[in-house]
């Protein structure tokens, strides 16, 4: 994969749920409704994908059917990260096997491992693919973050570790990137809400949440950055800001999938436990967006 094709809008996509179970005629529209839109590429699997709550053969099958249905019309960069590095190898393997065109790899959540055990973390993973990876710190949610020496020193030994999403809401740590790093290295922004100041300091796009719902906003609010025209960018960013934020009204994929329900994008809001339907205050908040925004599109029936 060209370096140049991380550029730009990376939808992370959600996994429609209904009574229990993976609604795949629901994925399989929202990956053509993505392809519609001129996204960069889909993400499944990733945090907005619930992968944490996803079995093993549930995992692979989403992301087998992102593939298939994809059929080489935008790129997919599989979601293979998993708290035990044993996991996230068989993961990582099969995804290759099964077509994706890249990885995203979430640091190891919950156990907290050393600097130095992420470093012989992700080197194996490193070791059993030669397709682009895509580091991924959301230290909020792993309770580590992946240092930039690590970052640094996974890069020199292995080129195809060519990207980080950085989520961790610092602009300093992309700048610390991005000059520590060589010039095909990129960074993407993990928060729609941040794209446009990390883009200021030399990211090249986002893994969205929001693309989900409005690709074309992100998409040209991306576009725009990329071709140094921000003020066109930041008109784009302050007139969605409070949806940007407001996607995090309750623990992301709540509020996004109540808002794809509404405007008939999927058939259910429902997700897993521990996650759970949002608060009836969001829930008018929700409600009141989907109206602000006029999702009435309805790709269900």
């Amino acid at each position: 994969m060209d370096k140049n094709r991380l550029h730009g809008v990376h939808t992370a996509l959600v996994t429609p749920m209904a009574d229990g179970s993976i609604a795949y005629a629901d994925l399989e529209r929202l990956v053509e409704r993505q392809i519609e839109s001129g996204i960069t590429g889909i993400v499944p699997c990733g945090t907005t994908g619930e992968s944490p709550t996803l079995s093993e053969h549930e995992h692979l099958q989403v992301i087998r059917t992102c593939i298939e249905t994809a059929n080489g019309k935008t790129q997919v960069i599989a979601g293979t990260g998993a708290n035990s590095t044993s996991e996230a190898l068989s993961l990582t393997k099969a995804a290759d096997q099964a077509g994706a065109d890249a990885f995203l790899l979430v640091a190891p959540y919950y156990n907290k491992p050393s600097q130095d055990g992420l470093l012989a973390h992700f080197s194996a993973l490193a070791e059993v693919t030669e397709k682009p990876i895509v580091l991924y710190s959301i230290p909020s949610r792993c309770g580590i973050e992946i240092s930039t020496e690590v970052v640094c020193r996974l890069r020199d030994k292995f080129p195809h570790i060519c990207a980080l999403k950085e989520a961790g809401g610092r602009s300093a740590k992309v700048s610390e990137t991005i000059v520590s790093t060589d010039d095909d290295f990129v960074v993407l922004s993990g928060d729609d809400g941040l794209t446009l100041p990390f883009m200021a300091c030399g990211a090249k796009g986002v893994i969205s949440v929001a693309s989900n719902l409005v690709p074309d906003v992100v998409l040209g609010m991306v576009r725009h950055a990329l071709e140094g025209d921000y003020t066109n960018a930041r008109k784009l960013h302050l007139e969605n800001y409070s949806l940007f934020t407001d996607l995090f009204c309750e623990p992301n994929p709540v509020p996004v999938k109540v808002l794809m329900q509404l405007s008939g994008m999927i058939q259910s809001a429902e997700v897993r436990l521990p996650l759970c339907p949002p608060s009836s205050k969001n829930l008018d908040l929700l409600k009141g967006i989907a109206a602000q925004i006029k999702l009435t599109e309805n790709i269900c029936s």
